[in-house]
């Protein structure tokens, strides 16, 4: 299975190289605001920027990116965002993915699920939930690919319509929205994925400001 994935990203990237050679040099995206300008304060949760490393951002390459950590009170665990957005996908520069970066920080994924979410507004989001552990430390994750209004649970898929949309609308813009909350025992597990499902929520209707649909 792991032979077929591999592969399967293989021919993925060599097709999409190609067909991006062939194509304009230049995505036509729409416009977007910068993302730091995406609210401060979430229904009561309180956000607080974190400093991106420049190691970090050469390695993330050309692209708009936010880390903010979210607090709602005292006695309820912080909640972690990290959103990247990149205006092309061409020359080579792709998404990276956290099964990939946060096994290199030491984290191993313990557990994995794709499952819908409905947001405040009542629209359906595709999203990977993941519980994640390095040593004692554990955190519930949740993350999607984001592009042109759909939100996507898997990088392979998230391929597939990169592809696709270079050839319809000349786009290869697309997001990376990572949350993240520390789970403090196995029997905070079904709150800490409460409290992220409950988050994600509320942001995901406030997005399209800064990835255009």
């Amino acid at each position: 299975m792991k032979n077929l994935r591999f592969w399967t990203a293989v021919l993925l990237l060599a097709g999409a190289a190609l067909l991006l050679h062939t194509r304009s040099s230049t995505d036509r995206n729409p416009f977007s605001e910068p993302l730091a300008l995406l609210p401060g304060n979430i229904d009561g949760w309180a956000g607080t920027n974190q400093e991106i490393d420049q190691e970090t951002l050469d390695v993330l390459g050309a692209g708009d990116f936010l880390s903010r950590v979210y607090s709602l009170n005292a006695q309820t665990a912080p909640i972690g965002l990290f959103i990247g957005y990149f205006p092309t996908q061409r020359t080579g520069q792709s998404i990276h993915s956290p099964k990939h970066c946060l096994p290199g920080a030491g984290w191993v994924f313990e557990s994995s699920d794709y499952v819908t979410l409905t947001d405040v507004n009542g629209k359906p989001h595709h999203v990977g939930e993941y519980i994640i552990s390095n040593g004692a430390a554990r955190q519930f994750v949740i993350y999607w690919y984001q592009a042109h209004g759909r939100s996507i649970a898997n990088e392979y898929t998230a391929k597939i319509y990169m592809i696709a949309d270079a050839m319809r609308l000349n786009r290869t813009d697309a997001a990376l929205v990572r949350v993240i909350t520390p789970i403090a025992s196995d029997d905070e597990v079904s709150a800490a994925r409460k409290r992220a499902e409950e988050f994600t929520m509320r942001l995901a209707p406030l997005l399209p400001r800064f990835i255009p649909d």
